[in-house]
C-alpha cells in the first residue's frame, strides 16, 4: 500500500480510521462537545488541533475521505457538520491533502449490502473483520476507509 488513507465520520463525536503502509489499520472516536465555558468556536479550534496531531503521527497522509452527510435530525446537526466540514477541507487544502466525501449510503452499502444500514448494524459489519469497535461513529470510519482502500485498489 503506497497511500495513507483517513477516514471521517464528522460530527461533535468524530469517527476516525487511518492505514498506512507497513501498519495496521487504526481508528477510534474523539468527543469534540463545547466544554462548559468555552465559546461556539472552539470545538471546531479543537478539532483543527487535533487534525495537525494525527498529522504529526502519519506525516504521509495523502487522501482524506469523510461522510457526506445530507440530512442532519435538525438544525444544530447540520451547523456542527458544516462547521466541522469547513475546518477539514480549509485544513486539507493548507496542508496539500487531497480530500473526498463519499455519501452515506454508499458507505453502507459497502459495508453491510444495505444503503440504509442501522447503527448496530454497522457496528457488527466492522466487528466482522476484527476490530474492537466503541461506538457507531468509529464503525463508520472503519466502514468508510475499506471503501476508501477497496475503490482504490489498496489492500488493508
Amino acid at each position: 500500500m503506497n497511500t495513507t488513507i483517513l477516514a471521517l465520520d464528522l460530527g461533535t463525536t468524530t469517527g476516525w480510521a487511518i492505514a498506512q503502509a507497513d501498519t495496521k489499520i487504526s481508528s477510534g472516536s474523539q468527543s469534540f462537545k463545547p466544554q462548559r465555558f468555552e465559546g461556539g468556536g472552539m470545538r471546531f479550534l479543537r478539532f483543527k488541533r487535533w487534525l495537525t496531531d494525527i498529522k504529526q503521527c502519519a506525516p504521509d497522509i495523502n487522501l482524506v475521505v469523510f461522510e457526506e452527510v445530507r440530512r442532519h435530525a435538525g438544525v444544530d446537526a447540520a451547523h456542527a457538520y458544516g462547521g466541522f466540514m469547513g475546518q477539514l477541507t480549509a485544513w486539507c487544502e493548507h496542508h496539500q491533502i487531497a480530500y473526498e466525501g463519499v455519501p452515506v449510503g454508499t458507505i453502507k452499502k459497502h459495508a453491510t449490502g444495505k444503503g440504509n444500514a442501522s447503527k448496530e448494524q454497522m457496528i457488527q459489519a466492522a466487528q466482522a473483520r476484527n476490530h474492537c469497535v466503541t461506538d457507531d461513529n468509529q464503525a463508520d470510519a472503519l466502514a468508510l476507509l475499506y471503501w476508501a482502500l477497496e475503490f482504490r485498489g489498496e489492500q488493508p
